[in-house]
């Protein structure tokens, strides 16, 4: 069989797959403590997860600005179907998977946030724009677009936006000529259609001190005004001018070009995004942590320390620890795949073997994606079951 047949009969089991994943809620009556769940859990705190949206949907609605939440951060379609309710654009998706995932549970406006370049994917992404909307999808070269015009159908149109790199140097282009030719090409193309811009910074989103992420962000963000502007003179005014996200979405607002950000991790919050501070604050607090991990203290071989049932294959990081949140005084220490080490302070409390420990997840993202389901609490007790349909959606 030919490479390019093969690759797109392994694409199509998989998408398969990919369909027949529940993705619907399950109500747990009676409902069920925290302490009652096999560990590790991951929790969602019902109360706080829903002041977090309303807080973003209300803060960027008073400045003028939608808002396209990434759904690589929840991977869930009964939080991008909330999303939605409260006035979203649209949901971002880094993988066509992902885009499959919540196509597929009645998500109709996804914009695939990295550029595609396999024939298979393609396709695959022609057949979801039937079932969407408006299905967009980012290009920055020239394999992409001509890859994307030649399946485009006038039946099942798919939006294009240029992806747009000033400096972060990992996906997007920075040449001009390139810039305008793609836009041309998408605007020419029947069963395509130029959208418009998505640039993203994702080094400036964890820069610490809420004036120098300020200065780095408004100064990219200039740059990207200057393209946004060419783009017009030439006949191809942005409808869309998306990126941003969570770190910035109190500074990215008062840019006028753009028109939605791609915030994502304010639903849930986590140690690193904790960490970078806010206007006027030590830390990040803007919004509430409502994501946690829940693990069961198993061991205790040493005085002044006490192992719990979680490790690396309960938290992801890439550079923080996960904090505890019952024991404010106790530092947790990976100890391989499926420990941690809570070291304890002289005089602090010692939680009792078989006892639960809620922690704040160091990065909320990788962290999701070990998971099958959120653990959705109220007052102390789960009572529901949320599927992570989009769980291992990484092509």
């Amino acid at each position: 069989m030919a490479p390019a047949l093969t690759q797109g009969r392994a694409l199509e089991l998989a998408a398969e797959q990919l369909r027949q994943r529940p993705w619907q809620a399950l109500a747990l009556e009676p409902a069920i403590p925290i302490d009652a769940l096999p560990s590790p859990a991951l929790l969602l705190d019902a109360a706080a997860f829903e002041r977090n949206l309303l807080r973003m949907a209300d803060f960027l609605g008073a400045r003028g600005k939608g808002f396209r939440p990434h759904a690589k951060t929840h991977k869930c379609p009964l939080i991008a179907h909330r999303q939605l309710a409260l006035g979203a654009a649209g949901v971002c998706t880094a993988k066509v998977s992902e885009a499959l995932v919540m196509i597929n549970a009645g998500i109709d406006r996804v914009l695939v946030t990295s550029p595609v370049v396999t024939p298979d994917k393609v396709a695959l992404l022609h057949a979801l724009a039937a079932d969407a909307s408006q299905l967009d999808v980012v290009v920055d070269s020239d394999l992409g677009l001509e890859l994307l015009r030649s399946g485009a159908s006038p039946d099942a149109p798919v939006g294009v936006l240029v992806d747009v790199d000033v400096a972060m140097g990992r996906t997007g282009t920075r040449d001009v000529d390139r810039i305008l030719r793609l836009a041309e090409g998408a605007a020419d193309t029947p069963g395509l259609r130029f959208r418009g811009v998505q640039h993203y910074a994702g080094q400036v989103m964890h820069v610490e001190g809420y004036e120098r992420r300020r200065d780095k962000s408004l100064a990219l963000w200039e740059r990207v005004a200057e393209l946004v502007e060419q783009l017009s003179r030439h006949g191809f005014a942005p409808e869309v001018v998306t990126g941003g996200g969570t770190g910035t979405f109190d500074i990215d607002c008062d840019v006028d070009c753009i028109t939605d950000l791609q915030v994502g991790s304010y639903i849930f919050m986590d140690e690193e995004y904790l960490r970078i501070g806010g206007s006027g604050s030590r830390r990040f607090d803007a919004f509430e942590v409502s994501l946690q991990v829940a693990l069961t203290a198993i061991s205790q071989p040493r005085d002044g320390a006490i192992t719990v049932d979680g490790g690396y294959k309960a938290f992801a990081s890439d550079s923080v620890e996960p904090v505890p949140l019952d024991l404010p005084s106790v530092r947790f220490r990976f100890a391989g795949d499926e420990h941690g080490v809570l070291i304890l302070e002289p005089g602090a409390q010692e939680p009792l073997l078989g006892s639960r420990q809620r922690f704040v997840v160091p990065h909320c993202d990788p962290t999701v994606n070990l998971y099958d389901y959120y653990w959705v609490c109220e007052d102390g007790l789960a009572t529901s079951v949320w599927p992570i349909a989009a769980r291992g959606c990484s092509w």
